[in-house]
């Protein structure tokens, strides 16, 4: 008996000692620390919605009264029978759940209550010793002193990890079940509940068997409690366990990384990850779901097409998930299936409302969008005939569509003759002269070559780098076809010019400001919204009306006839890129400009025809469908200096009464065509000069007039001072002049005839002339001499000269001088000429 009392007063002074070492251990760890937890970082779109979160614990805080009664009440019957009767542990709890574990032969029933766990999760009480354990009792204690019960149970649902990253029930909330904490059903408070013990295995993203049987414990023991009736734990019982993305819940997209980046960038990495701000952004969620799923069907259409032979979306996810449960991430290759961009910006601000980098982020976080410089192709051809535009040009300018030398251009080679590079329709083919309105419709690069050339390259670099490309643009005609790499942003950010009339934005944007939980502003945007002037404003709208056209019934037609796009007042341009490796569209409304781009990391060609226009502009006409929906667009106003104009498209002059064309209809029957059109053009760009192809403006024929005193036109030398030269010798070295280069040689006038053979020459002349008028038919010639109207005749006849038909007093010789046509409005009828209509001929006769 007395060795047992020595050992138990031992044993007593031990714990003593132990104890109040613990004690005064316990009481150096600031309390302060159980509300300083890294929250996440909340991201909203511009409508105040959350999208995203930036974080190094993805977590948000929220106070008791957002935490659900059946969140608290599952934690409780889970973790914490005695919650509300202990004063920070239960001596009698830890030996029953070891008890309880012992039976169920695995940890159903944690030893430790909530308020121990707050404690070792708060301070890192992680080390598997019996010192640890009894440092974790007394520190819990010392809480439960501290704080009341409500308060202990807030700090532990905001702190406690919830598996998948997710840290907090707010967090984990939205994780799972895409709702806040507040709005959770039963069912779903149960399934948080039940992942406590083991949050990675058991959840609901891991293995949905394992998290079912968990959550179904919790009810049982929120119904042994009388938490909750037998009904209403048989109906959450038998609800399915419905979750969301586990990459949209962890925030993996090109949108949200970009934020993070410029977040860091505004307050610095340890602010930005554990300050849990919020942060507002220019992001349309709703556009940027639309674009998203718009993209990733349109991908996955275009990986089904017979002539595609690459690496699927589908292929490389599933290799991706066998080597993800593997443990083999580092040998997983870089993705090579079919990738795509997005970016969508606010015409006047600048704001990026859509930013899609990829398919994929946790594939692949390279953004396609912002860092990626691909060839746009004939997308870039509205800068090239905007140069063109402001130096003189107008839409209505005849251009040549027709093969070119590619030594001048040197596309896909440097040698042979430039083919239709880049062609926007499978049926291309040169079509010769045309306006350039056609030209830019039909996306003809021929004619927009020689009109880049007329421009200059020099200033088209130009004026593609005031519009907000800042890549480098090789200083060769080729990039007219966009051969030169820029980014999808720069691309957006120029065509804004077009529809702002003129000026563009300083630069793309995504943040607006960064405040603290209650308000405070941390980082502002800077308010300065400054516009940079590129074209002036008719250029910009004749480049507008042309993109119109393009769009309407060019290259973009089959936006409307094909897939579905509104009835609203839009305007865009196709571009593919040499040899089918990239295709693009881009385009905008009054309010919003979209750019979309799609082809491989590596290029290499999609497959023979994948145009812009088939691949590119379905998703374009998604987005800006929700566009007009979300912000109505309007018509872009015409500039008053611009005047409608009746033009001839066979020459690009002003229109006359005889621009028609002979047209053959189905029958075989020959009618005439009108081939004029109203044209815009400014008063500096407009011809002045008639049609030339269809002749000249009918003129009005009027008697002769007196000459009064209308100048007379004089020559610009004087002949009596200048010496004649002599021919000595011919001038024709071949035997034959089969060109007809000679010509007639003036004879002196011979001496004059009797009046005898005056006489006999009226006679025949008349008689011949009588012979001309009567007959209907022209005589047949024969020989190949009559086939050239202006033939020579022989040089050694005289030249003949008109005489009036009878013989009339010599009177001296009347010099007639060219009398102005009066407008018509101004002569009378009985002044004007009429000829009677000539009978038809047949030359072929």
């Amino acid at each position: 008996m007395g060795l047992a009392a020595v050992v138990a007063v031992v044993f007593a002074v031990y714990i003593s000692i132990l104890a109040s070492d613990l004690n005064r251990q316990a009481a150096t760890f600031d309390l302060g620390k159980l509300e300083q937890m890294e929250s996440a970082s909340v991201i909203l779109d511009r409508n105040d919605k959350i999208f995203g979160q930036i974080y190094v614990e993805n977590r948000e805080t929220v106070p008791y009264d957002q935490l659900p009664r059946d969140l608290v009440n599952a934690a409780v019957a889970v973790e914490d029978a005695k919650f509300y009767q202990h004063g920070g542990y239960d001596f009698f709890g830890i030996i029953r759940a070891a008890l309880k574990n012992l039976i169920a032969g695995h940890v159903r029933q944690g030893g430790s209550t909530i308020t121990q766990q707050l404690a070792r999760n708060s301070y890192a009480l992680t080390q598997k010793t019996f010192r640890r354990k009894l440092l974790e009792i007394f520190l819990a204690r010392r809480i439960e002193e501290n704080f009341g019960k409500q308060k202990i149970m807030e700090l532990y649902l905001n702190r406690i990890y919830f598996g998948g990253g997710l840290y907090g029930a707010e967090a984990a909330a939205r994780g799972y079940f895409g709702k806040s904490a507040r709005e959770m059903s039963l069912a779903e408070c149960a399934t948080l509940a039940g992942l406590i013990k083991s949050p990675n295995r058991l959840s609901p993203w891991t293995d949905r068997a394992a998290s079912r049987d968990t959550r179904n414990y919790a009810l049982d023991r929120m119904r042994e409690l009388d938490f909750i009736s037998r009904e209403r734990c048989a109906s959450a019982q038998a609800e399915e366990i419905v979750t969301g993305s586990r990459q949209n819940a962890q925030g993996q997209t090109y949108a949200v990384d970009y934020i993070r980046q410029q977040v860091i960038a505004a307050v610095g990495w340890d602010r930005a990850m554990n300050e849990g701000f919020r942060i507002h952004t220019t992001i349309d969620v709703d556009l940027q779901t639309v674009a998203e799923d718009s993209l990733g069907s349109n991908l996955e259409r275009v990986e089904q097409h017979p002539d595609y032979k690459h690496q699927t979306y589908a292929e490389y996810a599933a290799n991706f998930r066998k080597a993800k449960a593997n443990g083999t991430m580092s040998d997983q290759p870089t993705p090579e299936y079919l990738q795509g961009a997005v970016i969508g910006l606010d015409n006047e601000t600048g704001d990026i409302l859509v930013l899609v980098g990829g398919r994929d982020f946790e594939h692949n976080q390279y953004d396609r969008a912002l860092q990626a410089k691909r060839p746009a192709g004939t997308a870039m051809l509205p800068f090239v005939y905007a140069t063109a535009f402001e130096k003189g040009t107008f839409p209505g300018s005849l251009v040549e569509d027709s093969p070119l030398d590619n030594r001048a251009v040197m596309i896909g080679g440097t040698t042979g003759i430039l083919g239709e590079w880049g062609p926007e329709s499978a049926e291309n083919r040169y079509e010769g002269a045309m306006t350039a309105r056609q030209a830019f419709a039909k996306s003809k690069n021929g004619a927009t070559v020689r009109i880049g050339m007329n421009a200059g390259v020099d200033s088209v670099l130009q004026l593609c780098s005031a519009a907000g490309i800042r890549s480098s643009l090789r200083p060769y005609p080729a990039t007219f076809l966009g051969s030169s790499e820029i980014t999808l942003a720069e691309l957006a950010l120029a065509y804004t010019i077009f529809p702002n009339g003129g000026w563009r934005p300083n630069t793309a944007h995504i943040l607006e400001r960064i405040e603290e939980k209650d308000g405070t502003v941390v980082w502002d945007a800077k308010p300065t919204r400054t516009r940079q002037i590129v074209i002036k404003s008719e250029t910009a709208y004749e480049v507008h009306s042309c993109l119109v056209d393009a769009l309407e019934s060019g290259t973009g037609k089959a936006a409307r006839t094909q897939f579905g796009l509104k009835k609203l007042p839009a305007a865009g341009k196709t571009g593919t890129a040499y040899d089918f490796t990239d295709a693009l569209f881009a385009g905008y409304d009054s309010n919003f400009t979209c750019a979309v781009w799609m082809g491989f990391d590596k290029p290499q060609k999609i497959y023979r025809g994948a145009f812009g226009g088939e691949l590119a502009l379905p998703v374009w006409v998604d987005i800006m469908n929700t566009a007009a929906e979300h912000y109505p667009p309007r018509e872009i106003t015409r500039p008053a200096n611009l005047k409608e104009v009746e033009i001839c498209s066979r020459s690009g002059l002003l229109a006359t009464d005889k621009c028609y064309d002979a047209v053959a209809t189905a029958s075989g029957n020959a009618v005439q065509r009108r081939t004029t059109y109203m044209e815009i053009t400014t008063p500096t760009q407009m011809p002045t000069e008639p049609c030339n192809v269809h002749g000249e403006p009918r003129t009005r024929l009027v008697r002769d007039l007196p000459s009064g005193d209308l100048p007379r036109a004089e020559l610009a030398v004087d002949l009596s001072e200048v010496t004649p030269v002599i021919v000595k010798s011919p001038t024709l070295l071949a035997d034959k002049d089969p060109y007809n280069s000679l010509k007639p040689t003036l004879k002196p006038e011979p001496e004059p005839e009797t009046k005898k053979e005056v006489a006999e020459n009226a006679k025949i002349d008349n008689s011949a002339s009588e012979s001309r008028v009567t007959s209907t038919k022209p005589e047949k010639v024969s020989g190949p001499a009559s086939e050239s109207i202006n033939q020579a005749p022989d040089s050694a006849a005289p030249i003949r000269k008109a005489i009036p038909v009878e013989p009339q007093e010599k009177k001296p010789v009347e010099i007639r001088r060219a009398i102005s046509v009066k407008p018509l409005d101004q002569v009378n009828e009985e002044e004007l000429l009429k000829s009677a209509t000539p009978p038809p001929t047949d030359l072929g006769e």
